[in-house]
């Protein structure tokens, strides 16, 4: 697979959710879900009206900049001013092409955002680095920095932020991002997949995939009427799947404290 040259308005992807959990004993799920990819660059320059998506305001579907990140609000720059400051921080000032933000946006004003990705281009419109925004239950927040990564190409990560109490905090992650071209029907199609390795082996496999469209009125309602509680939902499947863990007696662990740093290279 190979990144497309996308063109720069707001995206919705379509498509599906899913996790294995190799051992000690194996559990799996996928579940269908939807997801916002947006040039956040060009969204920000806009001088009108961005479209048929809520953006920093009321409404079905919508997006708001203070969720993600310090939690800025637009007048400080928002999230894009934030993500500007954290790749400066770690030395990557070539990141000024667009920026696609792929997110779970506000559902009827209920948000919960497991995982984010930023990918951050170059002026020439080259992937310079992606950052993976992590959220837990516990209303903490850690970013992996991934630098001059490529799509299809493995990346990793140590990891160190605590997300599922049925795992502890070792090993590490790899991550492989996949684009393709859109067809006539479609903006094309997206596969982020994230597999957890500990000290004995690989133990979680991850994925979400997804076929992206403009946003337009008629995806978001497409959206609302297939999936009208969706992150509501991520919430109660997460705590369901938690209780199905403890049923076949996998060890739970205690949340550790958070690492002293927000990003991890």
């Amino acid at each position: 697979m190979t990144k497309p040259a996308a063109s720069a308005v707001p995206l919705i992807g379509f498509g599906q959710v899913r996790h294995t959990r190799l051992r000690p004993q194996r559990h799996a799920f996928a579940y269908p879900t939807f997801f916002l990819m947006l040039p956040l660059r060009s969204l920000a320059s806009a001088v009108s009206a961005p479209g048929a998506l809520a953006l920093n305001r009321r409404g079905a579907i919508s997006f708001h900049d203070v969720d993600h990140g310090d939690g800025r609000s637009t007048e400080q720059g928002g999230a894009l001013a934030w993500l500007d400051e954290l790749l400066c921080a770690e030395g990557i000032d070539d990141a000024t092409g667009e920026v696609w933000l792929h997110c779970y946006p506000r559902v009827l004003g209920y948000t919960f955002k497991p995982v984010s990705f930023w990918y951050c281009h170059r002026a020439d419109a080259s992937l310079r680095a992606i950052v993976v925004e992590v959220n837990n239950t516990f209303g903490e927040r850690h970013c992996y920095l991934l630098d001059a990564p490529q799509y299809g190409v493995e990346q990793q990560a140590r990891k160190v932020f605590h997300v599922s109490p049925f795992c502890e905090v070792n090993g590490g992650y790899r991550f492989r991002f996949m684009r393709t071209a859109g067809g006539h029907t479609d903006e094309g199609r997206t596969v982020v997949r994230i597999d957890h390795d500990d000290d004995s082996g690989p133990l979680i496999q991850t994925s979400v995939s997804g076929t992206l469209h403009a946003i337009t009125a008629q995806t978001l309602r497409h959206a609302l009427w297939r999936y009208p509680a969706m992150t509501l939902a991520i919430i109660v499947r997460i705590h369901w799947q938690a209780l199905r863990l403890w049923l076949k007696r996998v060890r739970f662990h205690r949340k550790p404290e958070p690492p002293a740093s927000i990003v991890t290279r």
